[in-house]
């Protein structure tokens, strides 16, 4: 143990046929061929008790990319979490080129409390980043972070779910006009990529303005582990692997159609103008036609109906999950799909009726 946490490390590949390069983080450093379990001091409690991030990281014994994958800056967004478990504790990595850093929970404290923000005074850690040493206490825990293991590292890819109450399709969140954070984002294999930048403060922003190309990858809703929604995203990860070669018997992986929604494009949050209860008549992913209903939203009485149609066509990527608005709360987010990408998701949505291609 030292100042920085502690670390237990396990061999995992002959470190005679090891070529790939040491992967140093300040306190520890992890060879080719080397599995390290760490727990990295970020910060401390009011009782002066060290707060500790947990990171795996697995140096390949070929060289390659270092690709990090972080969960959990929202402490309450759990699917994440399985994902970047499961990839750091369930694969083989016998022949993994380059380096995993597997960062399942950002936000320690929020998660321990299981809330979105950090529990000191509500800060959002997803818009403290690159952080500051000498800053709030978000900014701290998020200049630890970030300086350790998010700067060494050459790719990156940031899991999120909707926030309480809502829940996403999974998609990406992309800088499409970055070359490289294109490719990644593309690699990723989802169908819908949503183009910005990103807010300041974030992880993808700033990580990619860092010179680590980094996307955000948002995947149902929070407070819970979703099976399907958790398994699609490990096939991303699959393609993502690929594509960088970090993972040579893997195949890049094509979803069948993509739409990538600009800053420009017709996109809308449909919003309550009433208060009441809402029923949704479609789930996340659903494609919705010009007119028709998508909701209603009624008193406790059943005695008002207003209904909300869907102002052009187009595919529903996020949704209320919790069935009580105020006016001016959102309902669902609907983005405007091109002819040829509405053909292809008609095509889809007839070859499975199940919608398990709509998450």
């Amino acid at each position: 143990m030292t100042d920085e946490g502690e670390q237990t490390i396990q061999r995992f590949a002959d470190p005679d046929g090891a070529s790939g390069e040491l992967f140093s983080y300040p306190g520890g450093r992890v060879a080719p061929g080397e599995r390290a379990y760490i727990r990295h001091n970020v910060s401390q409690t009011y009782l002066g008790d060290p707060i500790r991030v947990p990171v795996t990281i697995i140096n390949g014994p070929n060289p390659g990319p270092t690709v990090f994958l972080a969960a959990a800056a929202h402490g309450d967004e759990l699917n994440g979490i399985a994902v970047v478990r499961e990839v750091a504790h369930d694969w083989d990595h016998t022949d993994l080129n380059g380096t995993l850093v597997c960062l399942p929970v950002l936000n320690v404290p929020g998660f321990l409390a299981q809330q979105r923000y950090l529990p000191i005074y509500d800060r959002d850690l997803n818009r403290s980043f690159p952080g500051s040493e000498t800053g709030t206490s978000g900014k701290r825990i998020a200049h630890r972070i970030f300086s350790s293991f998010v700067e060494p590292c050459d790719y990156g890819l940031d899991f999120h779910t909707s926030t309480r109450g809502r829940t996403n399709m999974l998609h990406a969140r992309a800088d499409m006009t970055d070359d490289a954070v294109a490719r990644l984002a593309q690699s990723f294999s989802t169908n819908v990529i949503l183009d910005s930048q990103g807010p300041n403060g974030t992880l993808r922003r700033e990580a990619t303005e860092a010179g680590v190309p980094t996307i955000t990858i948002e995947m149902g809703e929070a407070h819970r582990f979703q099976r399907p929604l958790i398994d699609r995203a490990l096939n991303g990860v699959v393609s993502v692997l690929a594509e960088y070669g970090l993972s040579p018997r893997s195949t890049v992986h094509w979803p069948g159609w993509r739409t990538v929604i600009s800053e420009d494009s017709e996109k809308t949050w449909l919003r309550a103008d009433v208060g009441g209860i809402v029923d949704m008549h479609h789930d996340r992913g659903a494609l919705v036609h010009e007119g028709e209903d998508v909701c209603t939203i009624t008193n406790p009485f059943k005695t008002d109906t207003e209904t909300v149609q869907a102002p052009f066509t187009g595919l529903l990527v996020g949704i209320l999950e919790n069935p009580v608005v105020y006016p001016g709360n959102p309902l669902c987010h609907l983005v405007k799909l091109d002819s040829d990408t509405h053909r292809a998701v008609e095509h889809q949505r007839a070859a499975d009726p199940s919608g398990e291609s709509f998450l």
